[in-house]
């Protein structure tokens, strides 16, 4: 039974004539099926309708075959010449077959561009799940760091009160070596009399008053067992011991250690 010749077979299928002929060409006329292959994979190329200009016996580096001169030649020739017509029967079983064919080659373009599909949705994922673990890194790490630079300037300002707190108690140290206490000022100046007999007196003086001013109190204030206001009496101091002189008795109270309280003891003044 005669068959169609491949271009005849792609011109029924429905292929233009010059897109079938550089379909048969660049593929080498190495068959139908080449060349649907090469007619899906290109349909959607901008430049698949513009003829080849490099002839076509020499696309591959070779002069042509007689076989490819016959199957290429211009609309001019018969085609099919010298070979049995077909008949209307044998032909739409041809072009049934040739469709079948283009039908299959139809679903494994669509299954592959499926896979593909669905290969660059899975890199599409990937890359994005890599893209969010990145930067969810250089948000941790962004994190970690502004984290240690709050403890960092913590730390200095904590070291930097210490170093003040220590150089205050170095001031005060310092000072305390180079400045005496202050003694503290007093105005007034508590006694009590321890009498002979047992009792005492207490009376407040001023700090700045002569020891006289106490003696004087003292006689005016006595009992009868110092002969009431008539002897004269003798000022001591308890601790240390001493004995007041008539000096001392014009010094003021704060200039003989008396204030701001002390304890004396009254004696009869020996006569001298």
């Amino acid at each position: 039974m005669a068959e169609l010749t491949a271009l005849e077979s792609l011109i029924e299928m429905g292929f233009p004539r010059g897109r079938a002929e550089k379909a048969l060409a660049l593929t080498g006329n190495q068959g139908i099926e080449a060349a649907m292959d090469w007619l899906m994979e290109h349909e959607d190329d901008p430049d698949v309708d513009e003829p080849l200009e490099t002839p076509l016996g020499h696309i591959l580096g070779r002069e042509p075959t007689s076989s490819e001169q016959g199957g290429l030649e211009g609309s001019g020739s018969a085609a099919g010449e010298g070979k049995p017509a077909l008949s209307e029967e044998e032909r739409q079983e041809q072009t049934k077959r040739m469709l079948e064919l283009v039908a299959q080659k139809q679903r494994e373009r669509e299954e592959r561009e499926e896979r593909e599909a669905l290969e660059r949705e899975r890199q599409r994922r990937r890359q994005g799940q890599e893209l969010s673990a990145a930067r969810q890194r250089l948000q941790e790490d962004e994190m970690r760091r502004a984290a240690e630079e709050r403890r960092r300037e913590k730390a200095e300002e904590l070291a930097a009160r210490q170093r003040v707190r220590e150089k205050i108690e170095r001031d005060k140290a310092e000072r305390a070596k180079k400045e005496p206490p202050t003694k503290r000022e007093y105005d007034q100046c508590r006694i009590q009399v321890r009498l002979p007999d047992g009792t005492s007196l207490t009376q407040t003086f001023r700090a700045r008053e002569q020891l006289a001013a106490v003696r004087l109190y003292v006689e005016l204030h006595r009992g009868e067992e110092l002969g009431g206001g008539q002897d004269p009496v003798q000022l001591l101091s308890g601790f240390p011991r001493r004995a007041f002189s008539e000096a001392d008795m014009e010094r003021p109270l704060q200039e003989l250690g008396l204030v701001p309280s002390a304890v004396l003891i009254v004696a009869k003044k020996c006569p001298s």
